[in-house]
């Protein structure tokens, strides 16, 4: 059967910043080709592009990942049966239980009066419509005074699966039958060029010190770099398709990925260095195999000259590999789309169709669809 595979190339120029800390509040760095790289994790990027999805999609259309399920199961069970609120903790606390998901009660606080609502002791991700599924089916069970289903709370709990969900996944220790394989699968950003880690050292005065106090009411120094990275993503949309069951909701699924990944950046430290900013190039393919990631590009680190920038030299490296890797390996994409910025990034003009971003989106929705529509 023939695969529709979408990958995403992008790069990034970042201002300082310090996108993505490690136990010691430094950016996080990685060695490749040799070289200290600045990185961003992909787990970081995951967020970004999640809470992304909050700006473009209903909330009806995605998911939530926590501990206080039980919490927000017991809101739904009060708002379709007023009369079982009081009961509406124990009620989802039963209902989570038949599906196989232990829950408990977290510690109580030395200042905290009441019982501390039962939390699941791992993140839960369940869709707004599987919340709702649950709590109506202890509500149906209260009322009629049957004992609930397993087989259908499972059922309730594996179905209608978010747009979040179907894209990352779900795994469910407890009961691995209701995990969902993620269809979208996200690199860590590396960059293209080596890095060291610069500190900026700052102070903050006391508004309310006199006037002639020299000193500083505070001190640090704070850890950061710059770069131009390498993003990459990848998203299988047959097995996006799988999960959800529609080829028009697997490519409008597709297409809010695509925008909410490009424009995302997380948000680490962004009050103190403001580097809030857009890639300078996007390179989307449509592959028929396997993804393909072209981080082989910059194994070997990008140095500028006096002729040439760093971007415009990534930009060479990456045209030049993507086109070597596809003629090597007879993989040629089934299309392919360039959304770019300024001059710098002219080399990767011929690897597509030049598009906006609404004309990538658009494009790529389209063909996602129409191929997994044909292949139904």
């Amino acid at each position: 059967m023939s695969r529709t595979i979408v990958d995403i190339h992008i790069l990034h120029t970042v201002p300082p910043s310090n996108l993505n800390r490690d136990d010691t509040g430094s950016p996080k760095t990685a060695i490749y080709g040799g070289t200290r790289r600045a990185r961003v994790s992909s787990q970081a990027w995951k967020r970004a592009t999640r809470t992304a999805f909050n700006e473009t999609l209903d909330p009806a259309e995605l998911g939530v990942r926590t501990k206080k399920v039980v919490e927000l199961i017991a809101q739904r069970i009060a708002e379709q049966a007023p009369e079982l609120a009081e009961q509406s903790e124990s009620l989802a606390e039963k209902v989570l239980t038949t599906a196989g998901i232990k829950v408990e009660k977290p510690k109580k606080g030395k200042n905290e009066e009441a019982e501390p609502t039962a939390e699941v002791s791992y993140l839960i991700f369940l869709s707004a419509r599987q919340l709702g599924h649950l709590a109506t089916l202890a509500v149906q069970s209260e009322r009629s005074g049957t004992v609930l289903d397993k087989k259908a709370v499972k059922e309730a709990a594996n179905r209608d699966h978010s747009i979040d969900m179907a894209l990352f996944g779900r795994m469910v220790a407890d009961a691995p039958d209701i995990n969902v394989d993620a269809a979208a699968q996200v690199s860590h950003a590396i960059s293209v060029h080596a890095v060291d880690n610069e500190y900026d050292y700052f102070t903050a005065v006391d508004d309310k010190s006199p006037e002639d106090n020299a000193g500083a009411g505070m001190i640090g120094t704070v850890e950061f770099n710059s770069s131009t990275l390498y993003r990459y993503a990848t998203v299988d949309s047959n097995a996006l398709d799988t999960t959800l069951g529609s080829p028009g909701a697997s490519a409008a699924a597709v297409g809010a990925f695509l925008r909410a990944f490009i424009t995302s950046m997380p948000t680490g430290k962004q009050n103190t260095f403001a580097n809030r900013s857009l890639p300078e190039a996007a390179l989307v393919t449509i592959r028929d195999r396997q993804p393909v990631n072209l981080a082989g590009a910059f194994e070997d680190a990008v140095v500028a000259n006096e002729d040439e920038t760093r971007l415009h030299r990534a930009s060479t490296r990456l045209a030049d590999y993507a086109r070597e890797v596809d003629t090597a390996y007879s993989q040629k994409p089934v299309a392919s789309f360039v959304l770019r910025t300024g001059t710098q990034t002219e080399p990767l003009s011929g690897l597509g169709n030049p598009v906006t971003l609404d004309e990538l989106v658009k494009a790529v929705e389209s063909a996602v669809a129409e191929r997994l529509g044909a292949t139904r």
